[in-house]
């Protein structure tokens, strides 16, 4: 099975209520991210996993924190992730495993590593793309047209709805989200909607296709899904995101944004990096599709690629400069070294890298290794029981959705592979679905809505978004109550 680990937390904070339902429910989920072949120990009732969850419990309040205290959230969670997998093997030693942890850490750190490595090859990608002027473009055409403020919330709303089935929903909530802040400029409020918006389509119509996020993948991968059978969840993922936006175009104006008198630059090579991009997207597709191999080696290929051009582009923009060296020093000899034209410099890839969220990849490091050591611990074997058995599988996997916005899909869903519940095709498409959505409803929810909190840093915030998580609850439960009534022969 794929086990891709998940883009968890970037900040959070709330009304008690919500902040008691993270820290009660952490726990819960921390064995998704660490599930392994080897059986795990039951050993949530010793003092040092009980210390475990103290330490991982005050290292988020130190990331909760992060605005106030300016303390990067990468910091506290690496510590925590260190000392949480110390007692990790204290406590498995004295068991008698003397091996298991460090089988289970291993496991842990190659999930990250897939992670790691698939998103600064798509970082990559997206910076280069606007280095060499292509959101510029798509800014100014949107501008161009005459489009007010609420035609391009629904123009980006339903790109990113039919985007993200093909490139998945990070790829394209970072590329909308930037269109969206270049447009939007000065106008916070618009660009903190629109990115809400594009989060909450993003993840919509990842939810109907088996490449739209990992969540599908990982259900399609383990044959509980056929391909085609993800379809039929095309009108429950479109209800979620139109019952969403059509509350919220309410607050956008039908102002139009300030005219643009210059022109859009594109630079030489910019359509070729979007072609490497789609095909580097084919083929993290294709590899894993037809060759059984992880997505992520297909995406490194296409960075390679990237690579490669950049590699003509050094040199053919090194060529360009020294021709304009010998122009510049004519042009001194006549006229003086006071006017010397400005000359540019070759283009370089790695200043592309250096601009990757690096504090945000570091933490991805520290809350998976934090929770894949709750999870050795083995939290989570205590809940599954009660939530299929107990409460049903329709209760459970709404709850699924909840537990998404909180925790993150992609180790929710996982845990719900590894409990490996008795459901039918209906109920499999249900925590699909929910799964998918639910973790719209909090911008930590969503691989998407993590990525983009980054993009518009300081405007589309976790407050920005909870705003309206009512809005987004109620697209929610009206995706459920339309996957019931289309898809009411798929239950058993």
């Amino acid at each position: 099975m794929l086990t891709n680990p998940s883009i968890l937390m970037h900040k959070f904070a709330g009304s008690p209520v919500v902040v008691f339902l993270v820290l009660s429910l952490l726990p819960v989920m921390a064995f998704a991210a660490s599930a392994d072949p080897v059986d795990m120990m039951d050993l949530t009732s010793t003092w040092l996993g009980y210390l475990a969850v103290g330490i991982f419990v005050l290292a988020y309040a130190l990331i909760i924190l992060e605005e106030n205290i300016h303390l990067k959230k990468s910091k506290p969670a690496v510590v925590a992730a260190g000392i949480i997998w110390v007692l990790v093997a204290i406590a498995y030693i004295q068991q008698g495993e003397t091996h298991l942890a460090e089988e289970l850490v291993r496991h842990n750190l190659l999930e990250f590593v897939e992670l790691f490595l698939f998103l600064l090859a798509a970082m990559t990608y997206i910076n280069t793309m606007e280095e060499r002027g292509i959101f510029n473009l798509l800014r100014v055409k949107l501008v161009s047209q005459g489009f007010t403020f609420r035609q391009i919330f629904w123009i980006t709303g339903l790109l990113a709805f039919f985007i993200s089935p093909i490139a998945d929903n990070l790829t394209t909530a970072l590329l909308l989200a930037a269109v969206i802040t270049a447009v939007g400029g000065g106008n916070t409020k618009f660009v903190a909607i629109a990115c809400i918006n594009v989060v909450v389509a993003a993840n919509a119509g990842g939810a109907f296709s088996p490449f739209g996020d990992i969540t599908t993948l990982m259900v399609w991968q383990a044959g509980l899904i056929e391909f085609q059978g993800f379809f039929v969840l095309f009108i429950p993922s479109l209800v979620n995101w139109l019952v969403t936006a059509g509350i919220m175009s309410f607050a956008i104006s039908n102002e139009r944004p300030e005219a643009i008198t210059e022109e859009a630059e594109v630079k030489f090579g910019a359509w070729i990096v979007v072609g490497l991009f789609i095909l580097t997207i084919a083929m993290a597709v294709s590899f894993h599709n037809f060759l059984y191999l992880p997505p992520v080696l297909g995406m490194m290929t296409g960075l390679g690629l990237l690579k490669l051009f950049g590699y003509y582009l050094q040199l053919r923009d090194s060529s360009y400069i020294e021709a304009d060296s010998s122009d510049t020093a004519m042009f001194e000899s006549s006229m003086g070294p006071e006017v010397t034209p400005k000359q540019g410099e070759p283009y370089d890839i790695y200043k592309n890298l250096q601009r990757a969220e690096w504090d945000t990849l570091i933490f991805f490091y520290g809350i998976i290794l934090c929770v894949g050591g709750l999870g050795a611990f083995g939290y989570l074997a205590l809940v599954s029981e009660f939530m299929y058995i107990d409460l049903g599988a329709t209760t459970a996997n709404i709850i699924v959705g909840f537990a998404s916005a909180l925790v993150d899909n992609i180790p929710v869903m996982f845990a719900v592979l590894e409990m490996s519940p008795d459901m039918d095709q209906g109920q499999w498409l249900l925590v699909t679905l929910t799964a998918g959505v639910g973790g719209s409803m909090l911008s930590i929810g969503s691989a998407a809505g993590v990525a983009v909190m980054g993009q518009a840093r300081g405007v589309y915030t976790f407050f920005a978004h909870l705003k309206w998580s009512w809005a987004i609850m109620l697209g929610y439960f009206a995706s459920i109550a339309a996957h019931f009534f289309v898809n009411g022969g798929q239950f058993t």
